[in-house]
């Protein structure tokens, strides 16, 4: 079992006391959330302990003072941008995140629009939205933002934004992802309620880098190997440093526009910013949450091994550039990591290795061999590998569940009646070109037969406990694997290898 390193519910307390304390200061406070409000996985790797949901609760706390504006790139939408970690994309994301707001209570007062010009797919969207009665609104480029400020404090820049109208003391401005343009919509926001009389104010909530720690700490650079295609880089907050003798750490991008920032708000004000520096515009308490450093670093070290991967991976797939893998690279040499540190990497390439000697003696003439390989909660390692029959995600999953409940190999919790009728239907009446049994086809047929069969009933009851096992396969799992596993809790990372020569019917 893996050590806990931080206190959720500490934190929740402490970060909702603190944007509570904040908000007194005005009339209305716009706060720009960073990172992932709900499921935040990456905060829950390199924290042990932190609830994903984190974000979401401290907003519920507040859910009487809060509402919600989204905003979405109109560019993401128009080239459908996939959000990594739920494979699914932006504008998907977005409703996702609607419907979820709901659920914990949130008022999600609109969807914002930023960087709007037309664009045929965005007004698609725009219009499914408006049917399902949600406000929506769109802004327009500002030219020469953020730099030229007397164009943007005017009727001509944030001016001619539309005013979104809000009734509570917070308005949490989110968005999918980063440069979704958050920050404009919160400074637009600021600019027409001063033309309206209100103080308004701004803040933003950013998980990562965590300001009060090391700026060479774990956490602290896995939030880079986290960014590499943003390029962002931890620093030193000069301008805190100056203000108050006090090291602070933030990240290149809010420090290169503090200045910036800082004289657009005071533009709009006509008064001189309570902000010394950026990190004084954060309300960031997570580092007080922290209960056990070595636990955290740890964690952090290994998350900075599967981003690694992940970035490999990307780039093998053309969505990532040169510097994106030069720069994990570099970042593993400065932690001294290597890719073998990761517990289950090994097994899995040699179980690969030994199958393909079996199979052939010219490895030319085969496809790679896929194996993926779990290293349980506790620290057991399994494998399974693709057949005719099932990939080997689902055969791994089978493997686990089988340990976990004590289940004999030679037992077989599937009939193979039952996984022949599934592959022929595939084949005849469905045309696949793929037969073998995915892990989302196996797990419906397994939990099918636990209604009649005792012995896949109880490993069936299994499943939950594959929650937090790390997991490593030796090509490029297919997204529907790969989700199922995200699904169960798990941590799954591969070789960039292709798992065939198909660019389709993979």
């Amino acid at each position: 079992m893996k050590k806990i390193g931080f206190d959720s519910q500490k934190y929740i307390e402490e970060q909702s006391k603190y944007i509570l304390e904040r908000v007194n200061d005005y009339d209305k406070l716009y706060l720009e959330f960073g990172g992932k409000l709900i499921g935040d996985k990456h905060a829950k790797r390199v924290l042990p302990g932190f609830d994903e949901d984190s974000k979401i609760k401290i907003l519920q706390k507040l859910k009487d003072k809060a509402e919600v504006i989204i905003c979405a790139f109109a560019g993401d939408i128009e080239r459908n941008k996939i959000r990594g970690d739920y494979g699914i994309t932006y504008d998907m994301d977005i409703l996702k995140s609607i419907d979820e707001f709901t659920e914990y209570g949130l008022k999600v007062n609109s969807v914002l629009i930023t960087r709007y010009s037309g664009q045929p797919a965005t007004k698609v969207f725009i219009n499914k939205l408006e049917k399902r009665n949600i406000k929506v609104y769109t802004h327009e480029a500002i030219e020469g933002y953020p730099y030229n400020i007397d164009q943007i404090v005017s009727d001509e820049g944030f001016g001619k934004n539309p005013y979104i109208p809000t009734t509570k003391p917070i308005v949490v401005v989110t968005a999918p992802g980063a440069g979704s343009g958050k920050l404009a919509t919160s400074l637009s926001q600021i600019y027409h309620e001063s033309k309206l009389g209100r103080i308004a104010g701004y803040s933003k909530f950013e998980t990562f880098p965590v300001w009060n720690i090391p700026l060479k700490h774990p956490v602290n650079i896995a939030y880079e190997a986290a960014t590499v295609d943003l390029k962002d880089v931890n620093m030193i907050d000069s301008y805190h440093y100056e203000a108050y003798g006090e090291v602070a750490v933030n990240y290149n991008r809010d420090i290169e526009t503090f200045p910036v920032i800082k004289r657009i708000i005071e533009r709009i004000t006509n008064q001189e910013s309570v902000f010394q520096s950026p990190t004084d515009m954060g309300v960031n308490r997570v580092g007080f949450g922290i209960i056990d450093d070595e636990a955290v670093k740890e964690a952090s070290k290994e998350e900075i091994i599967r981003r690694c991967f992940d970035t490999e991976c990307f780039y093998k797939r053309g969505m990532a550039d040169d510097d994106a893998v030069n720069r994990i690279q570099m970042i593993m040499e400065e932690m001294e990591l290597k890719k073998e540190d990761r517990r289950p990497v090994i097994p899995a390439r040699e179980y690969a290795s030994l199958v393909k000697k079996k199979e052939t003696t010219d490895e030319l003439t085969i496809a790679p061999v896929s194996v993926v390989a779990f290293e349980l909660p506790d620290g057991k390692i399994i494998t399974g590998r693709s057949t005719d029959l099932m990939d080997s995600t689902a055969a791994a999953i089978l493997n686990s569940i089988k340990y976990l409940a004590n289940i004999s190999d030679e037992i077989l919790l599937l009939s193979p009646v039952i996984l022949e009728t599934i592959r022929k239907m595939k084949d005849v009446d469905l045309h696949s070109k793929i037969t073998s049994l995915n892990a989302n086809e196996v797990l419906i047929a397994l939990s099918i037969s636990a209604v009649t069969n005792p012995t896949a009933q109880i490993a069936y009851e299994k499943l939950s406990s594959l929650e937090g096992t790390q997991a490593h396969s030796t090509v490029m799992l297919n997204k529907d694997d790969e989700q199922i596993l995200k699904r169960l809790g798990m941590d799954i990372t591969s070789d960039p290898i292709f798992s065939s020569e198909n660019l389709f019917y993979i």
